[in-house]
């Protein structure tokens, strides 16, 4: 059986893990825990109601963070004339049509986000299997594919986080960073909760959000209580 490391063990400390956090507290500890040396992610994580592998309870959609990410969005958008100007004028990181496709075809994908004008999705669709399995496929759902390129790509550097339900029915995404202030966070992780909350698919039946833990990159999880995001949402 592995041991826990002294760090570990330490950052454990004071936290019952039988316990449902309210909000707030919550972030109390996760913040006095994150000590590593770079600025750690909080990290949601929620356990839905759900079972993917039907098309009628499948939960994606995108949140725009009210005080950002924290991180550093590298944006890939594939668009042609006006729309590329438009996107690098909006700070897009690369912008491209057939030469970005052999880029990726390439094996190399510096991005993190990747956006489409609506005629330049036969091309990109070749693309399917290599960002696909990378969660970086555009997708009007999340509004990736999109006229209003300038948009998109402000949304996504400005904090925009897309999420996606797993097959075991949970959704993880970053929501801010430990040097955040406590206010801030917990705008970031209600806007979220809100978020997943109205993106309920028709075929969720019984309890949809059944539980939601947050952490630090390398701290513990923190078990949340969902009402106290509830109430937050009004």
């Amino acid at each position: 059986m592995a041991k826990t490391g002294k760090r570990v063990r330490a950052a454990r400390e004071g936290i019952d893990r039988t316990k449902l956090y309210g909000l707030d507290e919550a972030l109390g500890l996760i913040k006095d825990r994150a000590t590593a040396k770079f600025d750690e992610t909080i990290e949601i994580a929620m356990n839905l109601g759900v079972d993917p592998r039907h098309a009628d309870q499948m939960v994606r959609g995108v949140c725009n963070l009210p005080n950002g990410s924290g991180r550093t969005v590298r944006v890939a958008v594939f668009a042609r004339g006006a729309k590329a100007d438009e996107a690098r004028a909006a700070g897009a990181d690369i912008v491209g049509a057939e030469d970005l496709l052999e880029t990726v075809q390439g094996g190399t994908i510096d991005f993190d986000r990747c956006i489409a004008t609506p005629d330049m999705m036969p091309l990109v669709g070749r693309l399917g299997k290599v960002l696909g399995p990378r969660g970086l496929m555009p997708n009007p759902k999340v509004g990736t594919v999109t006229m209003d390129v300038k948009k998109a790509v402000t949304d996504a550097k400005g904090g925009a986080v897309e999420f996606r339900v797993e097959k075991a029915g949970i959704i993880h995404a970053g929501v801010g960073k430990a040097s955040f202030d406590a206010q801030k966070l917990a705008e970031n992780i209600r806007a979220f909760a809100d978020a997943v909350q109205r993106a309920r698919p028709s075929g969720a039946k019984g309890t949809f959000v059944q539980k939601v833990a947050l952490s630090s990159t390398m701290g513990p999880g923190v078990h949340i209580d969902p009402a106290s995001l509830a109430a937050a949402n009004g």
